[in-house]
């Protein structure tokens, strides 16, 4: 499908993880699982995934502030865990995350393809990460070597704060030399995603379908009963529109029209968070 040039929607700033490649962000929940497994804590998929979008450090530190993990951090330790478990555990997690970072950097299915659309469609596109810089060096390099290089990479380790803040956004924004910020579109997988392009000012998408939200890989989606799908869908909905995304999406391959229907908006006026 081909789409007309957009006048009004200058730049989408992509998620990487879960939004671009690695189907279900099933790279650092496998992670962050282990790290807590090194402390001789046990913790589930669901409470790896819980803060995805984040800073790692923050994801971390997210993780030890769970009730249910912090129940089984007192089981082992007698005692809450502190800052200092924090900054132990994340010394862990940027080796184990860079190991890991290559193994899932496969481009999510029509990602690739929407990403053309994209720049079909006049736009420029940038990305930002709760990837460090050190971890990024690897993801960059795998998905440029299958197909995916943004116009810009912004880390979580390149400005003062991560998600839910918008600096990464704005920083991407000035490397892309493009404003205001009510004709940019973020777009990710995450509930931090939203927060971070609402913060910025700028329009939001969010990906319910092949991201971290629904965490399955590729296979395991193709073989979900419809019924179950459909089931977490709903909640999938729920959380992404309680968090305030302007739009909802299954994946990166059905925001081509997305763009064009805030192409309209945009020219009638409206901004990001308006009633439609």
């Amino acid at each position: 499908m081909e789409f007309a040039k957009l006048q009004n929607v200058k730049a989408v700033i992509l998620d990487w993880a879960g939004t671009v490649v690695d189907h279900g962000c099933i790279g650092p929940v496998a992670v962050f699982i282990e790290v807590f497994k090194r402390q001789g804590v046990e913790v589930t998929a669901a409470q790896a995934r819980k803060p995805m979008g984040l800073m790692k450090k923050d994801h971390v530190r997210a993780m030890t502030k769970d009730a249910g993990v912090a129940a089984a951090w007192r089981a082992v330790y007698d005692r809450e865990p502190d800052e200092h478990d924090v900054d132990a555990m994340y010394l862990l997690t940027e080796p184990l995350m860079v190991d890991c970072i290559a193994a899932h950097a496969d481009p999510i299915v029509g990602a690739l393809a929407a990403v053309d659309a994209f720049r079909a469609m006049g736009l420029k596109v940038g990305s930002t990460t709760g990837y460090t810089r050190p971890m990024m060096e690897v993801m960059v390099k795998e998905a440029a070597a299958k197909g995916y290089v943004p116009d810009t990479m912004v880390c979580s380790s390149d400005v003062p704060a991560g998600r839910p803040s918008p600096f990464m956004c704005y920083k991407a924004a000035l490397d892309l030399a493009v404003y205001p910020f009510w004709e940019m579109v973020k777009v990710g997988d995450t509930v931090a995603d939203v927060a971070e392009g609402k913060n910025a000012g700028m329009w939001t998408i969010a990906l319910t379908l092949r991201g971290n939200e629904m965490g399955l890989t590729e296979e395991e989606l193709a073989a979900l009963p419809e019924a179950e799908k459909a089931a977490r869908l709903a909640v999938i909905e729920a959380r992404l529109r309680e968090a305030g995304a302007d739009y909802l999406a299954p994946d990166l391959a059905a925001c081509p029209p997305i763009l064009a229907d805030i192409e309209a908006r945009l020219a009638r006026g409206e901004r990001p968070g308006s009633a439609k």
